[in-house]
């Protein structure tokens, strides 16, 4: 949706490269007109054809833009029955961009069935980078912004929501450790948050909701904490979750000597107590103590 207080989009500048020819992902603004890019308007105004996701919210962005184009719905629903129509435009040399409602094309919208035959054809997609509210969500959460796991939007309802959120704490069990993004319904938002806090252990999160326009908001706090908030507080608009990874769990003392015997074989004792104290998070005198106990017993 376009933001009424959004700024005027920018000017294409003089002397840009031609829009490229083919298919052309177009990254569309979030919320802020603003965030439009000079590159984005120069190809939708160039388009043969502008595959969208809801012809009636593109129509909002092109008079918003000051731009007219042919516009063709492809959603999840008509997606494979479109890829024919498509191929033929682009074997004719046809200039087509894909759009979607708002943001990044493909990340938990439709395409990504007609880039795959596209590439199969032998087409090379293009794109135009932009707004995407996963990754603003990620770098203002305050939480770690890499590795991150961009979950899309988890299952709605709550029995097929949490199983797939036990199988990912067996994918942090066997190493994973990332930052979790996923998108959520306002109405869900309590109900996923006290799933994620149950499954997960209430760690630390960040609830962004509407990023870019008039009322953004970015609560950060404990998971269960904003479940209790967003239960009595109902949130409105767009929102995405940013959930911090797995603590690491506490090294059992067969690791800690393990550690430390590879550390004192190509170190001097201080160093080695140094680098496994950092490394697991033990406290030093405990490290250094039971360094001490695995030196005097070495050759």
């Amino acid at each position: 949706m376009i933001d009424d207080a959004s700024d005027q989009p920018p000017r294409e500048p003089d002397g840009a490269s031609p829009p490229p020819d083919g298919l052309v992902l177009v990254s569309t603004p979030i919320g802020n007109l603003g965030d439009i890019s000079a590159r984005a308007i120069a190809v939708l105004r160039a388009a043969d054809a502008l595959l969208c996701e809801d012809t009636r919210v593109t129509k909002r962005l092109l008079a918003a833009l000051g731009l007219q184009a042919r516009l063709i719905p492809l959603h999840e629903h008509n997606e494979d029955a479109r890829i024919p129509e498509v191929l033929h435009m682009l074997r004719q040399g046809r200039r087509v961009a894909l759009v979607s409602d708002a943001g990044t094309p493909l990340l938990s919208d439709p395409g990504f069935r007609l880039v795959r035959a596209a590439i199969a054809e032998g087409f090379s997609p293009t794109g135009v980078p932009g707004a995407n509210a996963a990754l603003l969500a990620l770098t203002l959460s305050g939480l770690p912004p890499h590795p991150h796991l961009f979950l899309g939007f988890l299952p709605p309802r709550q029995a097929a929501r949490r199983a797939a959120l036990t199988r990912l704490t067996a994918a942090e069990q066997a190493g994973l450790a990332a930052t979790l993004v996923a998108y959520e319904a306002p109405h869900r938002l309590a109900e996923t948050l006290a799933d994620l806090a149950h499954v997960l252990g209430d760690r630390p999160a960040a609830v962004a909701r509407e990023l870019t326009k008039r009322f953004e908001e970015i609560r950060r706090g404990p998971l269960a904490a904003l479940a209790a908030h967003y239960a009595t507080e109902p949130a409105r608009g767009e929102i995405t979750i940013v959930v911090g990874h797995a603590p690491a769990a506490a090294p059992t003392a067969d690791d800690l000597d393990a550690r430390l015997r590879a550390a004192l074989a190509g170190s001097t004792l201080r160093q080695a107590v140094a680098e496994v104290a950092a490394a697991t998070g033990i406290a030093r005198r405990k490290v250094y103590a039971r360094a001490l106990a695995l030196a005097n017993d070495m050759p």
